[in-house]
């Protein structure tokens, strides 16, 4: 969340980048009058309790004097009471008007880069570069579904069967290549760029959601667990960056670099039938996450390392993609600034995004209180914080079942995967 009185000394600017992403400022307009309420209920709980204070020494005085004294102070006692009684109204007054300013100020956005572009949709992302080139077919290349589908390896039906819509049963050569691409990829991470490999917890409680900034706003997108404070998580960034909620690391261990594998959830609320067919968009996915905390002054160039290493792993596996720059109406509710990787598919004639590298700057350290202490001094500072797929797991395997696909029916292995099916095979095709 954006500090309170950065919000209160900038509301113009807030307002500016909050309508550049296309949202009501109907909350903005809310927080400029509770606040100016809660500072008034301060100023005159404040002027209150100083007289109070004031006049209480005064009647103590007064108390252990003559009788004459006494009897002044009796109608000051009468007068202190009344005054206690208002405090208490107000203090009363301020912990709703708290709760109402903590409400607005929790559903206001992260503030756009100045360098993100204007934009309604993803149709005003603007690619930033390409990497490799379409593969060319000798026939028209199928989409995923019917590749796995010929190929015995991907089940919607039964996995329709056994859990409902936007599920998916992988078997044989496809849960193996899962398996190895997840293997892959958190080898890359953490062998050679120099991720720690954690294995958190799949569910997680609402002070977790909050801090990441799933909850309150996105909390129609998530599986509850019913009658428990735990959730489903909809990507590891929520329990791999809460390892340090409420915590001060010491400078020294910056930029702490993080990645794990998990499952993730997500009723995927709105889409309304959106890029469901096949593997695209399902409510239960593989995902592969990378985590950083960074001093201020260095997330930029950490987010453009963070994206480097994400899309190695697509060389290296030798698939074509593009990287865009999310305008300011596709940017998540959290992020500053979003890189999507997205990874050219054949049979579908269209690039689809695999990967989202995002960087928060302090505002999901603020809302989870995560913390460092610059060397030599007390006074500790908000981190900052990144995230970014890498990848994808499930996308990654459909882009390999369509860009590798051969003419006959059967599927090419990516060099880089053979090591993971420890030389059972003799060509690399199945």
């Amino acid at each position: 969340m954006l500090e309170l009185r950065f919000i209160r000394e900038n509301l113009e600017l807030v307002k500016e980048k909050t309508a550049k992403r296309g949202l009501s400022l109907d909350k903005l307009t809310d927080f400029a009058r509770v606040d100016q309420e809660r500072l008034t209920l301060l100023a005159e709980g404040e002027a209150l309790k100083n007289r109070r204070n004031i006049v209480s020494k005064e009647i103590a005085l007064l108390k252990k004097g003559s009788p004459e004294d006494i009897a002044l102070a009796e109608p000051m006692v009468v007068a202190m009471r009344q005054t206690s009684d208002r405090i208490k109204v107000l203090d009363d007054q301020l912990t709703d008007i708290q709760t109402r300013l903590q409400e607005i100020v929790m559903a206001i956005p992260n503030l756009c880069g100045d360098s993100v572009p204007t934009g309604q949709s993803d149709q005003d992302n603007v690619e930033i570069r390409q990497w490799g080139s379409k593969p060319a077919f000798s026939f028209p290349p199928r989409p995923h579904w019917e590749v796995g589908e010929a190929l015995k390896i991907l089940d919607f039906e039964r996995a329709a069967k056994i859990t409902g819509a936007r599920f998916s049963l992988l078997r044989g050569l496809a849960s193996r290549l899962e398996r190895a691409l997840i293997n892959f990829m958190l080898d890359l991470h953490t062998q050679r760029h120099g991720y720690e490999e954690i294995l958190p917890p799949f569910l997680v409680n609402s002070a977790s959601m909050t801090a990441t900034g799933q909850l309150p706003k996105f909390e129609e997108d998530l599986f509850r667990i019913k009658d428990w404070d735990l959730y489903l998580i909809p990507t590891a960034e929520v329990p791999v960056t809460n390892i340090y909620r409420d915590e001060t690391l010491e400078e020294n261990v910056l930029p702490l670099k993080l990645t794990a594998y998990t499952p993730c959830f997500r009723s995927e609320a709105g889409s309304h039938g959106r890029d469901t067919r096949g593997l695209i968009r399902q409510h239960q996915f593989d995902k592969v996450e990378l985590v950083k905390f960074t001093r201020p002054e260095e997330s930029a160039q950490e987010l453009e390392s963070l994206l480097a290493d994400a899309e190695e792993v697509l060389q290296l596996l030798g698939l074509h993609y593009r990287v865009v720059k999310l305008c300011s109406g596709d940017l998540g509710f959290s992020a500053t600034q979003t890189y999507d990787i997205e990874v050219w598919l054949p049979g579908q004639e269209t690039y689809r995004e695999i990967s989202s590298c995002s960087n928060f700057l302090d505002f999901q350290a603020r809302r989870g209180g995560i913390r460092y202490r610059p060397h030599g001094q007390k006074k500790s500072r908000l981190v900052h914080t990144l995230n970014g797929s890498g990848l994808a797991v499930g996308r990654t395997l459909l882009a390999i079942l369509e860009n590798y696909q051969q003419e006959d029916g059967s599927l090419k292995i990516p060099e880089v995967l053979a090591p993971y099916f420890k030389n059972r095979f003799e060509d690399s095709t199945f």
